[in-house]
């Protein structure tokens, strides 16, 4: 069996599996890197096309719930190839209009499909690949995704600039419909004669499935993970970080591009360190989740406090931190990895995903109805930004604490299991005499 779970078909499943989010990442924050030029074609305010993005992104978070079941039901292939469906047909409908309520019912239809895309990708793994791979093939499968982000950021950046909106939005929704048919053509929810892992539970039963997975303390973990982790990184690169550093620090649209694709390179790069950390120390994953938000939050307090403009090296340090704590997001996902039956996996990953899409609508909405008030009439500055900014720190503080809160209740669980945490000095000291 593990030689046939690690065959090149695996790998094959794998690699559809990673497309089919690269391309949902794409389709997601294609809207959101436009920013200005959005509402420059929808002759619209900075909060009206603000609005587009929460609607999309809550549609997003609400779907995850459904999605989710509907994958602890059906399988990951058919939910991947479904979401793949709605997702072209979002793009195609932006790409033939510039009246605001088709666009808003578009980015609806982007937003559903996107919900049924990660979750489904990483079910795939644990079904194909030995547990060990796991954690690894989780990071790597959440960060090459963000290879879509870079697609947006820099190239449907540049196409809408030298071709238009339609061209630019047609050749999105022609890379998704490469997406509809790899797959359903690659996609297997499992190897063959393998037992898949679905739920058995009468659909009457699903509202006391859903509350059972709500109430563990692990689905907290991965929910306030998600959402402390996510929300910059979010924020920055979907909506308001290329507004914010072209108008607010006053760079060029490229030097702005070229910053938020380090965050990409970056949150690519820490993925597999943080896989090799949940390995090694599976008591302590929260903590190293906490300590990753640190490392967004320390930077963004620093550019806010900034006197005058910040420094190009600063703003760096901003993409830099941002991509070191995205990836905490999947080490949340490990927690109910190991915490809950396979059979509800699809519904507790949903959960834990609508933590960074809720905390992230909420602010870019904020940040944007701020923006109206403090830079009435488009007139944007950098006190306006950095104070309608600011407001993320009170979303991550909030995330911190949820975190701390669920992990207490989880390890007292642990504890009754037997399970005893280490402090950070036993794990110093064990770490030491491996050496």
């Amino acid at each position: 069996m593990a030689e046939s779970r690690t065959s090149s078909r695996a790998w094959i499943v794998w690699g559809a599996g990673v497309l089919a989010y690269t391309l949902a990442v794409l389709h997601r924050s294609s809207l959101g890197v436009m920013g200005l030029t959005a509402a420059s074609h929808f002759h619209a305010t900075a909060g009206i096309v603000a609005t587009f993005m929460v609607l999309q992104l809550a549609v997003y978070a609400l779907a995850q719930l459904p999605a989710g079941m509907l994958l602890d039901r059906v399988g990951p292939r058919f939910v991947i190839t479904l979401g793949a469906v709605l997702m072209t047909a979002g793009q195609t409908t932006i790409a033939l209009t510039d009246q605001v309520p088709i666009a808003i019912l578009a980015r609806v239809l982007v937003g559903t499909g996107d919900a049924c895309t990660f979750s489904s990708a990483i079910r795939l793994i644990p079904s194909w690949f030995p547990v060990r791979m796991v954690p690894m093939l989780t990071q790597l499968t959440g960060l090459l995704g963000q290879v879509g982000q870079i697609g947006s950021t820099v190239g449907l950046v540049a196409l809408v600039g030298s071709e238009g909106w339609r061209t630019t939005y047609l050749v999105a929704a022609g890379i998704g419909a490469l997406g509809v048919i790899t797959s359903a053509g690659l996609l297997r929810d499992a190897p063959s004669g393998a037992a898949g892992q679905r739920s058995g539970v009468a659909l009457r039963q699903m509202p006391h499935e859903v509350l059972e997975v709500i109430r563990h303390p692990a689905t907290g973990v991965g929910f306030w993970s998600h959402w402390s982790t996510n929300l910059g990184g979010i924020v920055y690169s979907m909506m308001w970080g290329m507004p914010y550093l072209t108008r607010a620090e006053g760079r060029s649209t490229g030097t702005a591009s070229g910053l938020l694709t380090l965050y990409i390179v970056i949150s690519a790069l820490t993925g597999p360190i943080a896989a090799r950390l949940t390995q090694r120390h599976p008591l302590r994953r929260s903590s190293l989740v906490i300590g990753m938000v640190c490392l967004a939050v320390i930077p963004w307090l620093v550019v806010l406090l900034w006197p005058g403009r910040a420094p190009l090296w600063l703003l760096a340090g901003l993409s830099v931190g941002l991509g070191l704590a995205l990836p905490g997001g999947s080490v949340g996902f490990d927690v109910l990895r190991t915490e809950l039956p396979a059979h509800r996996l699809g519904t507790a990953t949903g959960i834990a995903i609508m933590g960074g899409f809720t905390a992230s609508l909420l602010l870019i909405q904020i940040i944007g109805l701020m923006l109206d008030v403090l830079c009435p009439g488009g007139a944007y500055n950098l006190s306006g930004f950095r104070w309608s900014m600011s407001v993320q720190l009170i979303f991550f503080a909030v995330g911190i604490g949820g975190i701390v809160f669920c992990r207490g209740r989880l390890r007292r669980i642990s504890a009754g299991r037997g399970t005893v945490v280490p402090t950070w000095r036993q794990v110093i000291e064990r770490e030491r005499r491996k050496r």
